[in-house]
């Protein structure tokens, strides 16, 4: 079996790309590097991602582009124009589109990952460009896999519910947390706190601003809370897209000095931020996923998140979760985790378990049965 994998948007710089997508298929990748050595991998990257940079077995064959295919605006037509040429060339068996979208003259036997269907549901917090591509992509690209990739249960019943996708032809293919993601030696994390100039409780948030992330709401929520408790709120995460509302609702509720944006947070940084924080709160009105929470979960750290969409199958009863419009539900939960030492370390300790319920490999493994069944069908 020859497997061509797009990977387009596996970026390895600094910026909110990095986040989300990025990991997902850089981990699918590491994961079947692990249990398949044998079938043969086409691994199609941007500009600058090769061979050496990813570290596969031999039978894994890393083709970057030289386009800068991490820009939408040239990605889009390299997955609809020459894709479908590569694929020929190279005569693989069957293709992976990693987020949406297979080409809509797909050659082989298409397998393709749905995250989520946020295009659809929130629409108005999508540029009109991205929203239009995605919107008709994903329908007619769910319409033609052979296997659908959800990375939720919420998403599985999504693709049921608003494409009427069978649901016998989609697959639940969980994310997982990386494995760095885990509590850190006490001398680690105290010389962490010292260099950042961290305070001894503090309020995270992780996470691209853009709307769905809800952090109008967590700001107001935190506004009530501030009275009472002498803990600044810090904002990790690079600028998505449509943020210029929190800004200005940062200004009316006057927390200038209370609320601290750090920017994208490092990779290798992230576990450290999370173990430091005393509570991580994600508003999120909506994720395929959710991978913020899990990830804070497996750091020791509570969490404090929206009831909507994929989060309550992530989070479990290991977490608190409130509707994510509601601000003062937000700020109780807040008062609560702040206050309270025993409800911190029970919240601890059952998200430490719940993040082991995760595991890349048994993503992979799903995957790659996923495959046997694609490269089955071709005629």
């Amino acid at each position: 079996m020859h497997v061509a994998i797009n990977a387009h948007l596996l970026a390895h710089t600094r910026s909110f790309r990095r986040a989300g997508v990025s990991h997902y298929i850089e981990q699918v990748l590491i994961h079947l590097g692990y249990l398949d050595q044998t079938n043969q991998y086409s691994v199609y990257t941007t500009r600058g991602i090769d061979q050496q940079a990813l570290g596969l077995p031999p039978n894994f064959r890393v083709l970057p582009s030289r386009l800068p295919t991490i820009n939408p605006r040239v990605r889009i037509p390299w997955e609809q124009l020459l894709a479908p040429l590569l694929l020929r060339q190279n005569g693989a068996d069957l293709f992976h589109g990693v987020l949406n979208v297979l080409p809509l003259a797909c050659p082989v036997p298409g397998v393709v990952t749905v995250h989520d269907l946020a295009f659809i549901r929130f629409p108005q917090t999508f540029r009109a460009y991205n929203r239009t591509y995605l919107d008709f992509a994903t329908r007619m690209s769910v319409r033609r896999a052979v296997q659908i990739l959800a990375v939720s249960e919420h998403t599985k019943r999504e693709l049921v519910g608003l494409l009427g996708v069978p649901a016998e032809r989609v697959v639940v293919t969980p994310n997982a947390v990386r494995a760095h993601f885990r509590p850190p030696e006490p001398a680690t994390l105290a010389a962490f706190r010292v260099s950042k100039g961290l305070p001894e409780r503090f309020v995270l948030y992780v996470g691209t601003l853009e709307p769905r992330k809800n952090l109008t709401t967590l700001l107001s929520a935190y506004a009530e809370i501030a009275r009472r408790h002498d803990v600044p709120l810090l904002v990790g995460g690079g600028k998505g897209w449509l943020y210029d509302a929190v800004f200005q609702r940062l200004e009316e509720l006057g927390l200038r000095e209370r609320v601290h944006f750090v920017g994208y947070i490092e990779e290798e940084e992230l576990p450290l931020w999370y173990a430091a924080a005393t509570v991580f709160v994600f508003p999120s009105i909506y994720e395929g996923f959710g991978m913020p929470p899990l990830e804070a979960m497996a750091c020791g750290t509570p969490v404090i998140t929206s009831n909507s969409s994929s989060l309550p199958e992530v989070v479990g009863d290991a977490g608190l979760m409130v509707a994510p419009t509601d601000a003062s539900a937000f700020a109780t939960a807040l008062d609560q985790v702040l206050s309270d030492a025993a409800l911190h370390d029970e919240l601890r300790t059952r998200g430490l378990v719940r993040a082991q319920a995760f595991a890349w490999r048994t993503t992979a493994e799903r995957t790659l049965a996923a495959y046997a069944v694609a490269a089955g069908m071709r005629s």
